[in-house]
């Protein structure tokens, strides 16, 4: 079930039992102003309550049209576990590659998200660099998506999105999806890296020794949100030679 909030849908389901306890520990660390011997409550006829938590840890999650649209599904699933407000924006084309290359639909993957905006709603909170958060992450990124950005030249809120976490000096994670490359991608992903963005293809781990499609995508995944600090169980962690099993000594 999907409500109204502003010009964002925000999801009533798997995610809001994360967004109450957030609610929750909100309310816990509030408190209430006083003006000399009179409240602000007096003053104004209505109690003022300052969050001491007005911040709250947040994440934009965007998806394009490249292969790869289970790397934004699964990104959104392993976030729930945690305590960070996901900001889902998808293109127009990544619905298309999404029932293409899985059985979801566009709700379905809505459904992940805490806020969903829609792509062509350039106002949206996120096009702004005065609304906080940690940065974001495009899984898959297409080449043109990765082609505007290095440009700087954004035609959709999801590219002028990670243009302002550019800007104000964000993390910025781009899942590039395509092969083989040519210079113009090369020459991209270096203008990208230059200014600050971190290129990352999705490329699996072999030594975790994935038993599964799945937990190749969550260990890429988990490597992904390492760079934000987002801690999950989705990586099989290097241990040493010694843990690999049956390996050489």
């Amino acid at each position: 079930m999907l409500g109204r909030r502003h010009d964002e849908l925000t999801t009533i389901s798997a995610g809001e039992a994360k967004k109450r306890r957030l609610a929750q520990s909100e309310l816990n660390g509030t408190l209430s102003l006083c003006y000399g011997d009179r409240s602000l409550e007096c003053l104004f006829g209505q109690k003022l309550v300052i969050s001491m938590n007005s911040h709250p840890r947040r994440l934009i999650v965007g998806m394009t049209g490249a292969s790869g649209a289970i790397y934004g599904v699964r990104l959104l699933r392993l976030l729930q576990a945690t305590d960070v407000e996901t900001h889902l924006v998808m293109s127009r084309s990544a619905k298309i590659t999404l029932t293409q290359e899985t059985d979801l639909g566009v709700a379905d993957v809505s459904a992940l998200a805490d806020v969903v905006h829609q792509v062509d709603n350039i106002g949206a909170s996120i096009s702004s660099g005065s609304f906080k958060t940690m940065g974001m992450v495009i899984a898959p990124c297409s080449m043109r998506s990765l082609a505007e950005i290095a440009s700087s030249v954004t035609s959709s809120l999801l590219t002028r999105a990670a243009d302002v976490v550019l800007k104000e000096r964000r993390r910025l994670v781009l899942i590039v999806r395509e092969a083989p490359l040519h210079l113009g991608h090369l020459r991209s992903m270096t203008a990208a890296t230059e200014m600050g963005a971190i290129v990352y293809p999705p490329v699996p781990a072999f030594y975790a020794r994935p038993e599964s499609l799945e937990q190749m995508v969550d260990h890429t995944l988990g490597r992904v949100l390492d760079l934000f600090d987002i801690e999950t169980k989705a990586v099989n962690r290097w241990g040493g030679l010694h843990s690999i099993k049956n390996g050489d000594s």
